[in-house]
C-alpha cells in the first residue's frame, strides 16, 4: 500500500473528499472544484494506478483500493473526511461507508458494482472496447475533443449531452484512459471479481446519498434499486437529463446535492 497518493487541495473550511472513476484523474472534477471549493477544503486524488499516483504492487480492486485510500486519510490526519465518488470511484466510498469509521457524509454518484447478468458483460465488453479505441485514437485526441460532433462519438455512452461537454475536460480524461497502468486488471475486477457487500439498515453512522442519472447508459437507473436495497440508510436522488457523470452534465445540480449532503 502507499501512503502518498498525488492530490490537489484547494479552498476552505469543511474537509471535501473527491474520488475519480475507472479511467479518471482529479481533472475529472474540474467542472465542479471550484464551485465545491468555495465552500469547502476540497482534496482531490489520483488514485494507485491513475493519474500521476503510481500503482499499487499486487492486486487492483476495490477491496485494495479502499485500503489504500483509508492509508492515505490516516497519514493525512483526515479519517472522518466526508467523501464523494464518482462511477467506480462512488463504489469505493460505499465500500468504505460499509467498513465505517473511515469516512463521514458520503455522496456516491452512479456507482458500479450493481449490475446483473447481461449488464455485466455489456458493461465490460462496451468499456473494454472503448478503451482500445482511445488508445489507438490518441494522437487524433485534440482535435477528436475539440469538435462537437466527433466529441459526441467519443462520449455518448457517458453524458446526455456530450457536444456540450468542455473539449479541456474531455481531453484530459482520454489522456488518462489510454494511461492508466491499472485500467485493465480493475476492469476485469469490478465485472467479474468480488461482488459488492452493502451495509444492513440502521448500521451506518453517517448520512449516505446515493446520486443517479435518469440516463446513464454505463450503469444503468434500474441498477439503482439494487445499490438501495444493499444500502437502505442511503437516501437516492435522480439526476433528469443526466448521464453518467453528474458533475459534468449537471454541473450546478451536483453541487448542490453534494453541498447539501454532507
Amino acid at each position: 500500500m502507499t501512503r502518498e497518493m498525488n492530490h490537489i487541495r484547494r479552498g476552505t473550511g469543511k474537509p471535501l473528499l473527491l474520488i475519480h472513476g475507472l479511467g479518471g484523474s482529479w481533472r475529472s472534477w474540474n467542472p465542479i472544484l471550484n464551485d465545491l471549493a468555495a465552500e469547502r477544503d476540497v482534496i482531490a486524488i489520483d488514485l494507485p494506478g491513475f493519474g500521476d499516483t503510481p500503482p499499487l504492487l499486487g492486486e487492483v480492486s476495490i477491496r485494495t483500493l479502499a485500503d489504500a485510500v483509508t492509508e492515505f486519510l490516516t497519514a493525512q490526519d483526515l479519517i472522518g473526511i466526508d467523501a464523494v465518488g464518482s462511477s467506480m470511484g462512488a463504489r469505493l466510498v460505499l465500500e468504505l461507508a460499509r467498513r465505517g469509521g473511515v469516512l463521514g457524509a458520503v455522496v456516491s454518484l452512479d456507482p458500479g458494482g450493481f449490475w446483473q447478468g447481461w449488464e455485466r458483460t455489456a458493461f465490460y465488453g462496451s468499456v473494454y472496447a472503448s478503451v482500445r479505441l482511445i488508445r489507438v485514437l490518441q494522437p487524433l485526441m485534440p482535435f477528436l475533443t475539440g469538435n462537437p460532433i466527433t466529441r459526441t462519438l467519443l462520449f455518448a455512452q457517458f453524458s446526455a449531452h456530450p457536444w456540450s461537454l468542455p473539449a479541456d475536460v474531455t481531453l484530459d480524461e482520454m489522456r488518462t484512459f489510454a494511461n492508466c497502468p491499472s485500467f485493465d486488471e480493475l476492469l476485469e475486477q469490478l465485472a467479474y471479481g468480488e461482488v459488492q457487500q452493502g451495509a444492513p439498515a440502521n448500521s451506518l453512522a453517517h448520512p449516505l446519498t446515493i446520486g443517479w442519472g435518469r440516463r446513464d447508459l454505463v450503469c444503468f437507473p434500474s441498477q439503482a434499486q439494487r445499490a438501495l436495497e444493499l444500502f437502505p440508510d442511503a437516501k437516492l436522488h435522480w439526476f433528469e437529463n443526466c448521464g453518467h457523470f453528474p458533475q459534468w452534465d449537471v454541473p450546478q445540480e451536483a453541487v448542490r446535492l453534494i453541498l447539501a449532503s454532507t
